[in-house]
């Protein structure tokens, strides 16, 4: 109860329901929507979705020039074909029986060494053919080595010409599919920016794709209120589209980082009621339920002296406890009953 005696404002606490609730402002997003931007540069060749179609995961979206990158991919794809090691066996056949025509020799020589060394021992031959068969048998026993050698190196030549070509061959057709601009998600092209012919670069999006049917709100929060909110908060929210409707939402995510230039953070919700029809960027206003009330003892919060002092009629200061605040009231948990009259503090 409120009344005026001369220019003094008096009342006495009410019970009464109270709802304390943060104020926030937003938009609402299709959920998962993005901007599609290009990593590299180039003009536009094809836009193969336009604006209102709706679009699978990996569709086609935007396509550049880039016949210089399907050549090169082109180029790697047969250096890949002539380097692959099965078909480079034949080299290796090669090898190998270089390998074994060295060791053929490498033994022929050993049997040939043996056999005159028996015959040097029975006083049959030179001393001169002895030395002979141990230089032919130290020729073919390095060759035989070295056969070896060369092949094992040969094998490995080949893996990694192989493995080097099949890289460069991925790595070109990455960077051919870098000129292919495909979707990211299920939905709908809400907006395409750019034309036929014109030229694209990666600082510039292309078209902004998101969910068809999914909508989200993206709100702005004072950085004063956002100790107070949590996931899963109830939103009552208005949209300038649908005046003298009330929808409901609930806190999905708080953005932990604060945007130091309008020193605010951005919450987004989950709708639990919405209108039929949605669309991005339609604008919000929106009140989060911090804590919900029944039958407490409230006050106008203009009679509040420093948050925690009310003046009685008398003149003199008390003390009070507050709990829940809207708007226009505040809870008083302690130092008033009903039967107390207050005034308004002086300006």
């Amino acid at each position: 109860m409120i009344c005026c005696i001369g220019k003094i404002e008096k009342a006495s606490p009410v019970v009464r329901n109270i709802t304390e609730s943060v104020y926030a402002s937003g938009t609402v997003r299709a959920k998962n929507q993005y901007e599609v931007c290009t990593t590299v540069a180039g003009t536009i060749h094809d836009i193969l979705a336009n604006e209102g179609a709706l679009v699978k995961q990996g569709d086609i979206l935007v396509q550049l020039h880039h016949n210089v990158s399907t050549l090169n991919t082109q180029n790697a794809r047969l250096a890949s074909e002539y380097e692959d090691f099965q078909v480079n066996q034949t080299k290796l056949n090669a090898a190998r029986a270089t390998v074994a025509l060295a060791k053929a020799k490498m033994v022929n020589d050993s049997l040939l060494l043996t056999r005159q060394r028996n015959l040097w021992s029975q006083g049959v031959g030179s001393r001169i053919e002895v030395e002979q068969r141990e230089v032919n048998f130290l020729n073919t026993s390095t060759a035989y080595r070295v056969a070896k050698l060369n092949y094992a190196d040969l094998w490995k030549q080949l893996q990694f010409a192989d493995a080097q070509a099949k890289t460069n061959w991925r790595i070109s057709s990455a960077l051919d599919d870098d000129y292919i601009i495909r979707s990211r998600v299920d939905g709908r092209v809400y907006k395409v920016l750019k034309e036929k012919g014109e030229f694209a670069n990666p600082q510039q999006p292309i078209a902004i794709v998101g969910d068809a049917n999914d909508f989200l709100l993206e709100l702005t929060i004072d950085e004063y209120d956002i100790p107070r909110l949590q996931v899963g908060q109830r939103v009552i929210l208005s949209l300038d589209s649908y005046r003298g409707e009330i929808f409901e939402a609930r806190i999905q995510e708080i953005e932990p980082l604060m945007d130091p230039t309008s020193r605010s953070f951005t919450v987004k919700a989950s709708f639990a009621t919405r209108p039929a029809t949605l669309y991005p960027n339609l604008s919000a206003e929106a009140n989060i339920v911090i804590r919900a009330k029944e039958n407490a003892l409230t006050i106008p919060r203009t009679y509040l002296l420093s948050d925690s002092l009310v003046v009685l009629a008398n003149g003199q200061k008390r003390k009070v406890t507050v709990g829940a605040r809207d708007y226009a009231y505040a809870e008083i948990l302690d130092g008033l009953s009903g039967s107390d009259v207050i005034k308004k503090p002086s300006p």
